[in-house]
């Protein structure tokens, strides 16, 4: 009897779920804010100057417009970032990091930083981490070429 091949996406998924809803727990125990806050700041810092146009955010964090825009809203409303109109066109927004914004990002990433090497990076050796990481940078690739395919064709 030929043993099943293990499902690569599913366990991907599952992996991925389970590993965002610790860290969120871990957050949440040392009363700090979600997941997809750290997303957003680092997202914004780590952009030219500290700062990104909300349609490149959106794109480096894999997420809708329309979420980005709610979640930078709470954010400006914190003071962990600030809006301006972009010089370049006036009708886009940039989201720039604000010194709170840096130091509660930095916050953040010790808890985040521990679980994941903690839960995941534990189960893989050097050549493993590289093989893994170079894999889902294609995967994404992959993804992002075949969206603006979708959408030069329409």
């Amino acid at each position: 009897m030929a043993t099943p091949s293990p499902d690569l996406w599913y366990n991907f998924i599952r992996a991925h779920r389970c590993l965002i809803k610790e860290i969120e727990r871990r957050l949440a125990e040392e009363q700090l804010p979600p997941y997809d806050w750290y997303d957003a700041l680092w997202g914004i810092e780590s952009g030219q100057d500290g700062a990104r146009r909300m349609h490149e955010l959106a794109d480096v964090m894999a997420i809708e417009r329309y979420n980005l825009t709610r979640l930078v809203d709470r954010l400006e409303k914190e003071g962990l970032v600030t809006r301006e109109k972009s010089l370049e066109d006036g009708r886009g927004a940039i989201a720039r990091i604000t010194d709170a914004g840096r130091t509660l990002r930095k916050r953040i990433w010790q808890v985040y930083k521990q679980a994941v090497e903690e839960l995941f990076l534990v189960e893989f050796d050097d050549d493993q981490k590289r093989l893994f990481a170079d894999a889902l940078e294609n995967a994404s690739r992959n993804a992002r070429q075949s969206r603006k395919i979708s959408q030069t064709s329409r």
